[in-house]
């Protein structure tokens, strides 16, 4: 019995022993914006197996004791980190691994990352190619128009999934950026407020997004900026735009910072415009962020920015030309414009941000946001035009080639503007995650008040062969008047509750996110609660496919141009705008030629909407009709091919097919027969009118329905020589309607043709190599300079914006086409240090 017992307790000493011959560590893996990376492999230096983190970035691993090891941790599209330890036994030892972007631009292409991988409409955009890429007005929102198409390539904005641009959301550092409202043309835009030399990450979200963003129902565009570790910067200058940047850290890292300025002057591009005159564009921005660690739990960020443009225009003259056929009539319509007076527009903006975060735990994160936006705008124009519309001459021999040789009509317009519109946004919001193994957990709340003060003070006048249109025997009428001032204070409130549900982790993966949103509206009095899901599901195939679906409600509170009815009164009684939305599609990672990675993507989509409020877009302008009096439906589907067609060189294609409707309520002609039962004009005709018939329009076109869209982007270089390369930009677009004003019977009866565009870029690499340079050249701290030469509108097509409606002699109406920019050249360098 002794020797029992005394053998029993030697196994127990021993297990005992072997059992202290180990230790823990655990840990939580963060980005350079303290965000958890999913899903790192992290192995003992020499041996082959591993674990893998949570979705939040949390890991616990057991380890050898009293003896020296390195847990190596890595992810694709982030540098490799190496950590060193010597642990006691029994000893836990908590971490902070902090890794970094690898810098390679495929990671934003070629999916690595689950996250991209199983997100229902989620696109991840390398801002990089901002700089490289060839567009007349560049910055990250040139990006997304190659994968949602363009019909202007002279503006920022861009339509998702047939939603106005009015319909995106877009986020720098969780901070909600607005554009300026008074904007009715392209080449009156500055500068996007996203600098894409500060900017780390961009999420964009073609649909079907989680509760955490707010309350639009077409897109959202998540921007992060960078923490930097060392320091860095850019320079860069070109015939439109110019710009500086500078990062670095300080205090071993504990304060982070960013600054960038930029110019642009657009008059190279706008002088090429088919209006003759004098255009003073301007527009430049400073921003700057910066981060502070106060401590390992508590972290401070500041946001700044601040953006100003002017648009002076003294025009002259201008000449357009429309061709008619048609069985019984061919001509070459002309009109020329004399044009007297001038605009001169500002707008500016700035925004304040404040976020303190704390890291409480490695499961829970806590922030509080503040911030504060800006918005003031003036519209100043008088301007008059005398014309004369006709057939022109287009016979090289002839002494009038160019003229109008038989007038079709005459007159003169004016329109005139002083408008004023300043905006404050003062938001107040607090978010929080909090990892619980297989579920993550996401809320917020926010508190928003909105300052809206506007004057309106505009009219056109239209005179047609001596009458005054529209023609009224009695005192002198204008075609189009506003005079109306508001002061408006608006307070919002919102939340959102969310899970992100990891159901299954075993040889098939999905995962749930399922959330629910609120806001209240003080404007509208109304309280809505928006239900959303996401689902994905990889099943255990030999191919790497996942298969995502979303639904939701989305709904979107008026803002500043809602409020308004075409005669600029304030409609008090307009409700938000409501939809259901539902998408499904898969993503599919594959091996191209030569070994190289590819991804294919593909989703449907439907959205029925209510409590619409129509609207017409001429340019840019988006003019509501002021009421929730029609319903509509957008449904389409979308294909995306990512990859590389020779070695680190990316492109992209994608095409999408759609159609969207609208239904205005109460939208209705008459059709007027005389005794014979022949239709007739009751206004002109000397018939008598014996009968009407009513006609209902019902379904119609909304002003963003294109069936197609495709963009192109591809990248190249010489076969010898990487150093050496080609970018190029296609996009096209088929025919849009576009509206006559004030016309039931024809409302978006216009077409406008389809939009194809090509731009190509050539660049060259200057410089390199700075350990071979000499210690006195002045370029000893350029890490690379490239110079490039771009060509905008490759194919010199002359697409349509809008319609000039023009009567003749007759009381007939013609449309007249605004016509874009031609074939440019543009020059730029880049340098980097």
């Amino acid at each position: 019995m002794k020797l029992l017992t005394a053998f029993l307790l030697s196994l127990l000493v021993l297990a005992a022993h072997g059992q202290n011959k180990y230790a823990t560590v655990t840990g939580h893996i963060i980005d350079e914006n303290e965000n958890g990376i999913a899903n790192v492999s992290i192995i003992v230096l020499g041996k082959s197996n591993g674990i893998s983190a949570t979705d939040s970035g949390i890991f616990t691993l057991k380890v050898p004791a009293e003896k020296s090891f390195a847990l190596v941790f890595t992810h694709t599209g982030y540098n490799p980190m190496q950590k060193n330890f010597y642990l006691s036994p029994g000893e836990t030892e908590q971490v902070t691994i902090r890794m970094l972007k690898n810098g390679k631009t495929l990671q934003t292409v070629i999916i690595k990352d689950d996250k991209e991988h199983n997100e229902t409409g989620l696109v991840k955009i390398n801002p990089k190619n901002a700089i490289t890429m060839p567009s007349t007005t560049g910055g990250v929102e040139a990006l997304i128009k190659t994968l949602v198409g363009s019909n202007n390539e002279l503006t920022s904005q861009y339509n998702v999934r047939g939603g106005s641009y009015d319909e995106n959301l877009v986020y720098i550092n969780d901070f909600e950026i607005y554009r300026p409202y008074l904007v009715s043309s392209g080449q009156q835009e500055g500068l996007s407020l996203i600098n894409p030399e500060l900017t780390r990450n961009v999420n964009f979200y073609t649909g079907g997004y989680q509760a955490k963003y707010g309350d639009k129902m077409s897109s959202v565009l998540d921007i992060q900026y960078k923490k930097p570790t060392t320091f860095a910067g850019s320079a860069y200058i070109s015939l439109l735009e110019q710009g500086f940047s500078i990062e670095g850290a300080a205090k071993n890292g504990a304060i982070t910072y960013l600054a960038g300025v930029r110019n642009k002057s657009n008059n190279n591009v706008l002088s090429s415009q088919p209006t003759v005159g004098s255009y003073i564009p301007s527009a430049s921005d400073a921003q700057a962020y910066i981060t502070y660690k106060m401590s390992e739990r508590w972290q401070l960020e500041l946001l700044g920015i601040v953006s100003t443009s002017r648009f002076h225009f003294y025009p002259e003259s201008v000449k357009k030309t429309a061709s008619v056929f048609s069985p019984l009539f061919t001509a070459n319509l002309g009109l020329d414009v004399f044009f007297t007076g001038q605009e001169k527009d500002s707008y500016g903006s700035s925004l304040i941000g404040a976020t303190l975060i704390n890291n409480a735990s490695k499961k829970l994160k806590l922030k509080w946001m503040l911030s504060h936006f800006t918005d003031k705008e003036k519209e100043n124009y008088d301007i008059g035009g005398a014309y004369l519309f006709g057939e022109r001459d287009f016979d090289n021999n002839s002494a009038t080639f160019g003229q109008i040789i038989n007038s079709l009509g005459s007159g003169y317009y004016q329109n005139y503007a002083r408008n004023q519109l300043n905006i404050t946004v003062w938001n107040v919001s607090h978010k929080g995650s909090f990892d619980k193994g297989n579920h993550f957990i996401q809320w917020g709340a926010g508190i928003e008040q909105n300052n809206i003060n506007d004057k309106l003070a505009q009219f056109e006048y239209r005179d047609s062969a001596g009458y005054s249109l529209p023609y009224t025997p009695g005192p002198l009428t204008l075609y189009n008047a506003q005079n109306s001032a508001a002061n408006l204070s608006i307070e919002k409130y919102s939340g959102y509750l969310q899970d992100n549900i990891h159901i299954i982790k075993t040889k098939n993966d999905m995962s749930l996110q399922a959330g629910v949103r609120f806001n209240y509206n003080s404007f509208t009095k109304e309280f809505l609660v928006s239900p959303r899901a996401q689902l994905s599901y990889k099943p255990n195939w030999e191919k790497d496919i996942v298969f995502k679906a979303a639904a939701g409600i989305y709904d979107q509170p008026p803002f500043y141009r809602e409020y308004r009815m075409p005669n600029g009164v304030i409609n008090t009684n307009i409700k938000s705008q409501k939809s259901a939305q539902f998408v499904a599609g898969m993503d599919y990672n594959f091996k191209g030629p030569d070994e190289l990675p590819f991804r294919f993507t593909t989703e449907a989509y439907y959205k029925s909407m209510w409590d619409v409020v129509p609207y017409d877009i001429d340019n840019v302008k988006i003019q509501y009709l002021g009421s929730n009096n029609a319903k509509a439906y957008a449904t389409g589907i979308e294909f995306r091919l990512f990859g590389e067609l020779v070695k680190d060189a990316q492109s992209w294609l994608s095409i999408g097919l759609m159609r969207t409707r609208e239904n205005i309520n109460n939208d209705y002609y008459y059709d007027y027969k005389n005794a014979e039962g022949e239709i007739i004009n009751a206004n002109t005709s000397d018939k008598i009118v014996t009968d009407s018939v009513k006609n209902e329009v019902g379904w119609l076109r909304r002003p963003t329905d294109r069936l197609i869209t495709a963009g192109l982007f591809l990248e190249d270089y010489l076969p010898t020589n990487k150093n050496f390369k080609v970018h190029l930009n296609l996009l096209y677009g088929s025919n849009m309607s576009y509206n006559i004003p004030g016309s039931v019977r024809y409302r978006n009866g216009l077409i406008i043709d389809p939009y194809m565009r090509v731009d190509i870029g050539f660049s060259a690499l200057l410089l390199s190599e700075k350990s071979a340079r000499r210690s006195h050249s002045p370029f000893k701290s350029f890490e690379n300079i490239w110079a490039s030469l771009e060509v905008f509108n490759l194919i010199n097509r002359d697409n349509t914006i809008s319609y000039q409606l023009i009567k003749d002699f007759s009381n007939t109406t013609y449309a007249i086409p605004n016509r874009l920019t031609p074939r440019l050249l543009n020059v730029k360098i880049v340098g980097r240090f």
